[in-house]
């Protein structure tokens, strides 16, 4: 035994600094690491994630005041304006935590609001972290925020993760999670264990409309980053480093392998302390985890198992440009996809097995043994998917309710809204998108534009299933039939609580009703953007 001894008093102070570091984390977080079932955040008042609960569900088994005899009660409460950018659509779910709403705008701002009101609390501008805006295209916030005791986490589409106070949003750090040029976060954030997980995507896909960008450089990852202090503690990259490997033919530098975006939100097996997060497509090359769904040790990134269903999967929006298939090469023998995992898993049990669901692109949902990866089951929602772009497939997230799992095709021709057994994947019911939506309301004008597509992330409460449409409708359907109980028609002007115009369009894509306290929340601020002069809007309904 050493025969040293500290003084006293700097014994003291260690402790004391200890004590107090403990006390700081604890006022950041204020019990980060809440798993599903745990603390307030799951009151019925609170939706304070894209995933609801750690596992996934997008259930909110806590919601007493919308039931199936009440919804039809609901009307509009408040209308917050989004500003009109050109270009710019919004996939921001809302985040509620003890009465205050907090979302992304159109304009790279992060906003809170009284969730009862639509009365402003604070806006946070990212600029000064992340660069001024181009003043002809200033980028959005999509990704959405999670949050977690006095702190709230979003990321942004320069590729930064933020977090602010809550209660006033004053940036605690930011911190920049690709140096790519092109990167951006659409995944929104997963709190856990003092460490916010979220995934890596880009916007280099798109650069590839102009033949001349030497496509392609990127390559998605998943992160760890510390809650308190905003330091990265780990990363999985999900594709090889690209290297030059030669020239387009227009002499442009390509670069294989690239790609492998991570566009949706991690959910967590606590019991297991598994990450699970599906993967995108290549851009260039045939490498890496495409189109696969990875289980990683949610302490060190290691990766626990890794299961893929599509490859080779290449595929950029030239694939899809006249006269450009020289800019394509996976034209030539199909494999131009576009048939990623966009949409986030829900984990659930079998009996006394636990597992993990997904849907894909090419509209197929998949189940596989959470512990090992082993194949439990699928189920093709989609008899014969789009062959390029993955668009008539399963696109964002999928809900889970205890009894059954909720799934939504895009532009499936038409859309449908499907109840699946989870122990087998037999369908309960179907519903497809109702004929007459594009006959009534804003679209009926737009007859071009409109179309018969879920395009939402799905939700539940008690008895209730909530998706919205690119035919401009929300609504709400009986999680025991599928009958809908409640529509609403967004495309029209709104007079907003923040004074910007408004005009609603086809229900956001990249997240979904969120339901707290009696309210539903939705943003219509997506595309096709039925004409108008005005940015979307995003809705706060509520009962009498």
């Amino acid at each position: 035994m050493s025969q040293y001894r500290r003084p006293r008093a700097a014994r003291y102070g260690t402790a004391l600094v200890a004590l107090l570091t403990a006390l700081v984390m604890l006022t950041v977080t204020n019990g980060a690491g809440a798993d599903d079932g745990g603390g307030d955040r799951h009151r019925s008042g609170n939706w304070s994630s894209w995933q609801y609960d750690a596992t996934g569900t997008r259930f909110n088994d806590q919601e007493r005041r919308l039931t199936p005899a009440s919804v039809d009660g609901l009307g509009l409460k408040w209308a917050f304006g989004h500003a009109k950018v050109p270009g710019v659509y919004l996939g921001s779910q809302p985040a509620v935590a003890d009465g205050t709403l907090y979302v992304g705008g159109a304009e790279g701002t992060f906003h809170a609001m009284d969730a009862k009101t639509g009365a402003a609390r604070w806006t946070f501008d990212v600029a000064p972290v992340a660069g001024a805006h181009s003043t002809t295209n200033p980028d959005p916030v999509r990704s959405s925020p999670a949050v977690e005791g006095n702190t709230v986490y979003f990321g942004d589409n320069r590729g930064y993760l933020y977090a602010l106070d809550r209660r006033n949003g004053t940036l605690r750090w930011s911190l920049k999670l690709d140096n790519h040029p092109l990167a951006q976060i659409t995944s929104s954030p997963l709190v856990h264990d003092g460490r916010v997980y979220v995934g890596v995507s880009s916007k280099e896909s798109g650069a590839t409309f102009d033949l001349t960008y030497p496509c392609c450089t990127f390559r998605g990852s998943v992160v760890a980053v510390n809650a308190w202090t905003g330091q990265l503690e780990w990363r999985h990259w999900t594709s090889p480093e690209p290297q030059q490997v030669g020239t387009w033919p227009n002499g442009a530098n390509r670069y294989e392998p690239s790609g492998v975006a991570v566009w949706s939100s991690p959910v967590l097996d606590r019991a297991s302390n598994t990450i699970y997060v599906g993967t995108g497509q290549n851009y260039t090359g045939a490498a890496g985890d495409t189109d696969s769904v990875l289980a990683l040790n949610a302490r060190t990134g290691a990766v626990r198992w890794r299961t893929q269903e599509t490859f080779p999967d290449t595929f950029t929006v030239a694939c899809g440009t006249p006269g450009a298939d020289a800019y394509c090469p996976s034209k030539a023998d199909g494999t131009d996809h576009d048939w990623d995992f966009g949409a986030s898993a829900n984990v659930f049990s079998i009996g006394n097995r636990r597992v993990v669901g997904i849907g894909q692109k090419n509209g197929v949902y998949h189940v596989y043994d959470a512990l090992t990866g082993a194949k439990v089951w699928d189920r093709a929602v989609v008899a014969n998917p789009n062959t390029k772009g993955g668009s008539s497939g399963i696109q964002w997230g999928t809900s889970y309710d205890g009894n059954r799992l909720y799934v939504a095709t895009w532009f499936a021709n038409p859309g449908t809204l499907y109840a699946l057994d989870p122990a087998t994947g037999a369908i309960i019911w179907q519903k497809e998108s109702p004929a007459d939506g594009c006959q009534w309301g804003g679209a009926a004008a737009y007859p071009q534009l409109c179309q018969r597509a879920f395009t939402p992330a799905v939700t539940a409460t008690r008895g209730l299933v909530y998706e919205g449409g690119a035919d401009g409708k929300m609504r709400v359907f009986s999680a025991a039939t599928g009958a809908v109980l409640w529509q609403y028609d967004v495309v029209r002007d709104f007079t907003t609580v923040n004074g910007v115009p408004a005009h609603g369009t086809a229900l956001s894509g990249g997240g979904g009703a969120v339901v707290a306290d009696g309210m539903l929340y939705v943003q219509a601020a997506y595309y096709p953007q039925y004409p108008s002069d005005s940015g979307g809007v995003l809705l706060a309904f509520s009962l009498p």
